[in-house]
């Protein structure tokens, strides 16, 4: 089943994980058309759009959906993004990736070329959701779809017959957590649209700080009054806290009001600023937020935010294998490896946090001491770089995960649209229960998804390639996303763009 369980169980295998630097195999010297790998990872995104597709789509094997979406509480909730490779539309994961997509061309949209304009509508894309999911004050819709019930059937989401059933956070239903998160994906495009559409940016700010407002009010984790319908698909492990300084950060940095410096100094410490956990993704946001908020004292000299410069190190250090403060696990061919559940998620998330901060002590002329190891930027990007490449092929079974690239990749993706034949194909609805043939047959996808990065081999850098393998073989917009950043920067460096 799609999206899942997302239990906060590290898996330590000792004699098949490994921390040590210097054992991490480099698979040979394959180079890697990164510029290629960067335009397919932005088309992934026309394959999970929701709505109705405009002209210019490019992946043709996709049709309009969800067109009714909202219609139900008389709300327009049209268009968004799929996920992953189900039809509903979770709100949590969605906002996270269109943060990520938005952070990726900040920091690296200057290096993507002819790919800018695309990365830019996919942006968009989330952010026109966004828009309409926050348009009536104190409420946040976020999500349409019932998930139990959806992942009751195996159809294309051109023929979804499931109950598109909307779920809101409000002040008697509060949801800190996803509303923030919300804020801070309106804030991060507010600035990718500052200069190219100043009206459509401001339009976007505007509804951050109304959000955010309406996220700090109104405390709460979202998953406490709306578990039945969100968990255990996105729950909310860690809590609102991250979140809020996540939100406050990006809003910090579209606006530079004192008002959120403020609210940072006076918060930080009860959100959690110093908490030491390494994982940054979907749910946990605190080292996205000690990174973007170690740039406003490392570039631009905030002296009142020099404490998540020492974060930033931290969680940095803890990625550095063969330092004192390595607290990070790899497999025997050299993957980072957090969960067995969608693993890759962490691998792009950690690097493009790798090359973001490296980019922030370049500007700084800084470097990083973990442990009394002095480790400069071109080491952080020389580790991201490896796990780019792992991602890309460089890897004991010399695959790459992401559909489309290279010439071995995964055939068989947890994903309805892609296991499906197209309304091209099979123009007659193909139904809830007659779809399942399409998830238990052996052969590949008739559908190739070009650009889907799959949730990633096994701690033993083992990949079986089953549709039903869902922890490995389903793709998630919240993979690519900050995948798009890392290859902009990857594919500039090697002259590449």
């Amino acid at each position: 089943m799609a999206a899942i369980l997302r239990c906060c169980l590290l898996l330590a295998l000792a004699g098949l994980l490994l921390r040590n630097a210097a054992a991490l195999p480099h698979h040979g010297p394959a180079k890697h058309d990164y510029r290629d790998a960067l335009t397919k990872s932005i088309l992934f995104f026309e394959g999970q759009r929701s709505g109705r597709l405009p002209p210019s789509q490019r992946v043709s094997w996709r049709r309009s959906s969800g067109l009714s979406d909202g219609s139900s509480v008389k709300v327009d909730l049209t268009g968004g993004y799929y996920d992953a490779g189900d039809n509903v539309k979770f709100g949590f994961p969605l906002a996270f990736s269109s943060t990520m997509l938005a952070w990726s061309v900040l920091e690296f949209g200057g290096m993507m070329k002819g790919e800018l304009q695309h990365a830019r509508d996919a942006v968009r894309w989330g952010a026109d959701y966004l828009l309409k999911a926050t348009a009536h004050p104190d409420t946040v819709y976020v999500q349409v779809g019932d998930a139990g019930k959806d992942h009751a059937c195996w159809e294309r989401p051109e023929d979804m017959d499931t109950p598109r059933t909307v779920y809101k956070v409000d002040p008697s239903t509060p949801g800190s957590d996803v509303a923030a998160e919300t804020a801070a994906a309106l804030a991060a495009a507010s600035l990718v649209f500052r200069k190219s559409d100043p009206a459509y940016s401001s339009r976007l700010v505007a509804r951050a700080k109304r959000v955010f407002e309406f996220a700090d009010k109104h405390r709460g984790v979202y998953s406490a009054k709306l578990s039945s319908y969100v968990c255990p698909y996105y729950c909310s492990y860690s809590g609102y806290q991250d979140e809020l300084l996540w939100g406050a950060a990006w809003l910090h940095r579209a606006t530079k009001s004192p008002v959120y410096l403020s609210y940072i100094k006076v918060n930080g410490q009860l959100l959690g600023a110093d908490e030491q956990d390494n994982t940054f993704g979907w749910d946990n946001k605190h080292a996205g937020a000690r990174i973007l908020l170690s740039k406003s004292f490392l570039v631009q000299k905030v002296g009142a935010l020099q404490e998540y410069k020492s974060h930033a190190d931290s969680f940095i250090c803890s990625m550095v294998p063969g330092t004192p403060t390595d607290q990070t696990t790899y497999t025997r061919g050299g993957l980072l490896f957090k969960l067995s559940d969608s693993n890759m998620q962490y691998v792009t998330s950690s690097s493009f946090l790798l090359l973001t901060y490296a980019k922030y002590l370049v500007s700084a002329k800084k470097s990083v001491s973990c442990g009394g190891v002095a480790v400069t930027p071109q080491r952080l990007r020389a580790i991201a770089r490896r796990q780019v490449d792992y991602l890309l092929g460089s890897n004991p079974m010399g695959m790459s995960y992401m559909v489309g690239y290279g010439a071995r990749y995964p055939k068989k993706l947890h994903h309805r649209a892609s296991s499906l034949p197209s309304v091209a194909a099979h123009p007659g609805k193909i139904g809830c229960s007659q779809g399942f043939t399409g998830l238990y047959s052996g052969a590949a996808n008739p559908n190739v998804h070009v650009g889907a990065v799959v949730g990633g081999p096994n701690q033993n850098d083992q990949f079986p390639d089953q549709r039903s393998d869902y922890e490995h073989s389903e793709p998630a917009t919240y993979i690519n996303a900050p995948l798009v950043g890392a290859l902009a920067y990857l594919a500039h460096s090697s002259g590449q763009l």
